[in-house]
């Protein structure tokens, strides 16, 4: 028998899927709705469980980006767009808006040689004290350089912040910590108090390290300044690796790198100091940064190709053809992680992603569809976008805000869903971002209509409103909000939701066994969905745009076009 293809076989899939879904009635029908506003009553528990099951399931490998398993699941959303009658969004008039990408596998050999100080060199071992990258596409990359401890890496003028004053770290591998620093009593809004700023992730120490000429990083994790735990860092860094190829002139860093807290502890003792130390003297300001007398070394060798993998765009066009509102899910995971030694036979390698972030996708799907039966076109467009290369640094997003299908400042809003609620009612919305712009009082009236009440992050020091594909877009000036983790469920001790949230960051995010359940309790999930979509319509129908807040450091770009 002639094998189908694999996008056949995807439509052939997604058909079926359609037919299933003409016989489900609705339910859980929870805000007012008309022939003039999104018909939520399609956004119902058996669509949902339907979208995640197939997505998440191991035939899909772990929609790895450009693999079998992710081309797959963007042929079944491109073929559930085109069902629900959603135009192709792509500029080449297809569904697909194709992201270059690099993708490197690297060898870091032995891992980071730490020399001079006390005693012989020191070996950091790959996994166990480091995980090794880099930026650069060559082959092989050798670094050899003085490393210096810099404190939170940070230079920030209106904070009268900047780590990197009086030092040279031309060519040089500099040692961060993650997160901000902390507030003080004098000042108890230092970088957002409790709040996670852009300075704290990550990705800016990265960045701004590039944009002051260092060959490297090394970053220090602890579970605490991270929130997440050691084996997340392993999982996200170890295997084929990820990044947008370099445009001209932008900088970039030979090594990036983490260790964990035992390694730099061991490597401040090398120099004769007390990591306690160091790190209380960068949560002062005016601390300087502190050379170690150690030199780092590594020699890496990576395999690099450049390959592409879609952005999935569907749009469903409104009275307004000028001007839209965005709903982004991302679809991508992590595949199938390399086997190691101590295996079981029979070892779960694949990251199905179900809840992070099939559940997404299934979201803007079931949006998708409720807009879709609407009696009327929305008083803008609306795109319908599952973005690519996610966990590996918000690529597809950083590509679609660099590369928008219309003028970025045409754009009214960009409503993320990344990880649904799948443990049931809720008497409250988390939705992240509200406080920034005037989508805020909306999603607060839409969610008073449903009896709930609007709360924002509940773990404000993960910076979670960083961590996700919306924020390229607010980076770009476009008010954004994402949905975020609830606090009380119904029915359920006060307790119950930090317990599910620590289970979950513990036990599965970024693990394998982030897997479907048919345990999971989705009438949160559908609740949540419904007033996502009822802020979307509103978004589109409004006379105006939405804005940010003046003070907001995302309304800088808008304002200045």
């Amino acid at each position: 028998m002639k094998r189908m293809s694999r996008g056949r076989w995807a439509l052939v899939v997604g058909a079926l899927f359609c037919l299933a879904e003409q016989k489900l009635g609705p339910t859980n029908a929870v805000l007012a709705q008309s022939d003039t506003s999104p018909k939520v009553s399609a956004i119902t528990d058996a669509r949902l469980r339907a979208h995640v099951k197939f997505l998440a399931d191991d035939l899909l490998e772990g929609r790895g980006p450009s693999t079998r398993g992710g081309n797959l699941a963007a042929n079944y959303i491109a073929t559930e767009f085109k069902l629900l009658g959603l135009a192709p969004g792509a500029g080449d008039g297809s569904y697909f808006q194709m992201v270059t990408m690099v993708e490197s596998k690297t060898d870091a050999g032995k891992g980071l040689t730490i020399s001079g100080g006390a005693g012989a060199p020191e070996v950091l071992a790959p996994a166990a004290d480091t995980v090794v990258g880099t930026g650069v596409e060559d082959p092989d990359v050798s670094v050899d350089a003085d490393l210096v401890f810099l404190g939170y890496g940070i230079n920030a003028p209106e904070q009268k912040w900047n780590d990197y004053q009086g030092v040279d770290v031309h060519g040089k591998v500099v040692m961060i910590m993650v997160n901000d620093p902390p507030a003080t009593a004098s000042e108890p809004n230092l970088f957002g108090g409790k709040a996670l700023t852009y300075y704290g992730r990550w990705t800016y120490k990265y960045e701004e390290a590039a944009r002051q000429g260092a060959a490297g990083v090394l970053l220090i994790h602890t579970t605490e300044s991270a929130s997440y735990p050691w084996t997340v860092v392993q999982n996200a860094w170890s295997g084929t690796q990820y990044s947008l190829p370099l445009e001209p002139g932008q900088p970039t860093l030979r090594l990036k790198a983490w260790v964990n807290d035992g390694a730099a502890t061991r490597i401040a003792a090398k120099a004769g100091k007390d990591l306690a130390e160091l790190r209380r003297a960068a949560s002062v300001r005016g601390f300087t940064a502190v050379p170690l007398g150690l030199r780092v070394g590594a020699a890496l060798h990576q395999a690099t190709a450049r390959k592409q993998s879609p952005n999935v765009i569907g749009i469903l066009r409104g009275a307004n053809t000028s001007q839209a509102v965005l709903y982004t899910a991302h679809y991508d995971h992590f595949g199938i992680r390399d086997p190691k030694p101590d295996d079981p036979p029979n070892a779960d390698r694949i990251f199905n992603g179900a809840v992070d972030n099939a559940s997404g996708v299934a979201g803007i799907l079931t949006i998708a569809q409720a807009f879709a039966r609407a009696g009327t076109k929305p008083g803008r467009s609306v795109y319908f976008i599952a973005t690519t290369l996610e966990e590996s640094g918000l690529l597809g997003s950083e590509y679609l805000a660099r590369h928008p299908m219309m003028p970025v400042n045409q754009l009214a809003a960009d409503i993320n869903v990344d990880s649904l609620n799948v443990l049931g009612a809720t008497s409250d919305l988390a939705v992240l971002g509200t406080e920034r712009s005037t989508l805020g009082p909306m999603v607060a009236a839409i969610v008073k209509a449903q009896g709930r009440t609007l709360t924002g992050d509940v773990e404000p020091g993960a910076g979670h409103f960083y961590r996700s594909d919306h924020f390229p877009l607010a980076k770009a000036g476009v008010p954004a909000v994402s949905i975020g983790d609830p606090e009380h469920y119904i029915g359920k001790d006060p307790a119950f939701a930090k317990q599910q949230r620590d289970d979950y960051t513990n036990n599965r995010y970024h693990q394998p066994s982030d897997e479907y359940s048919d345990s999971w309790d989705l009438a949160g999930a559908i609740s949540d969905l419904q007033a996502l979509a009822t802020l979307g319509w509103q978004v589109a129908s409004a006379p105006g745009m939405p804005r940010y807040n003046p003070t907001e450091q995302f309304a800088a770009p808008r304002l200045a076009k």
